[in-house]
């Protein structure tokens, strides 16, 4: 008989975060394969569990330890699939592992736990019956302000993550592309230094201390631009040292509305 793979969500950083149901899991279970073994020891530890047999499955061997995985499936062995924190396969390595396990039809049961999306989005009080979960934001600049680009213009609320060592430069990016575009940080979620900030990324850069794991969220396109101003945006990018032509264009964009009107109100701004 064919064993069970369970998708274990962890910790993302408040031990208290376990559920019963993880911990009974972990207590059954033939194997825990982990994106880092040392990791999991420390958590299992924590709870007393010991003696269990730990594989690894991380960002670089998991094509190989999929297939040891589904042979020890085969086997009849119960396992465990665990990430750092959080939920294997949720911007964390396991897609592969799971895809196969279903293809290979082994029954696979999720335990499913805390969330960063789900707790940054609960706690945002931007709207959530719609909402797209976007993942972490390309590293590269012109591949990042091309997702900005997008994502700044979705008409619901877009979660994504970012690494600590770039969010100064994709709020400026954020500034860049619409510099009245409302969003959210939630920083450190559960953890120690749990910081949440909300306003345009001029603001939030002011503020914000670069460090530790960052959720951005993007207030919905569709209710933003019914607050934004126009005259505000033109005046801004006279500011900035922009050609009536360019803050014409970028007023269009943000806003929506018709060059014609925009033109108009942007030539009587930039003649003051």
């Amino acid at each position: 008989m064919e064993g069970t793979l369970y998708i274990v969500a962890t910790p993302i950083g408040n031990l208290k975060d376990i559920t019963l149901r993880a911990l009974e899991t972990f207590k059954t279970a033939d194997i825990i394969a982990a994106e880092d073994t040392r990791r999991t020891k420390e958590l299992l530890s924590a709870f007393n569990i010991t003696g269990k047999k730990l594989i690894s499955c991380h960002e670089h061997n998991e094509k190989e330890a999929a297939d040891k995985i589904i042979s020890l499936l085969k086997e009849g062995k119960n396992i465990c699939l665990v990430s750092d924190a959080g939920t294997p396969a949720i911007s964390d390595p396991g897609f592969r592992v799971i895809k196969k396990a279903r293809e290979e039809n082994i029954r696979v049961v999720p335990i499913p736990g805390t969330s960063a999306v789900i707790a940054a989005l609960s706690g945002s009080g931007f709207p959530s019956d719609k909402f797209l979960f976007y993942g972490f934001l390309p590293k590269k600049k012109k591949k990042r302000d091309e997702a900005l680009t997008e994502i700044i213009k979705m008409p619901w609320t877009v979660v994504a993550y970012e690494s600590p060592h770039r969010i100064e430069e994709t709020l400026k990016a954020i500034h860049n592309l619409n510099p009245e575009k409302k969003i959210a940080i939630y920083r450190e979620i559960t953890k120690l230094h749990e910081e949440f900030l909300t306003g345009t990324a001029e603001e939030i850069l002011k503020r914000l201390t670069p460090k530790g794991e960052m959720v951005i969220l993007f207030y919905p396109q569709r209710e933003d631009t019914v607050k934004i101003e126009p005259e505000k945006l033109l005046k801004k990018f006279k500011e900035e040292g922009k050609t009536l032509k360019e803050a014409v264009k970028k007023t269009c964009q943000i806003t929506g509305l018709r060059k014609n009107e925009i033109y108009k109100k942007a030539l009587k701004i930039f003649s003051e």
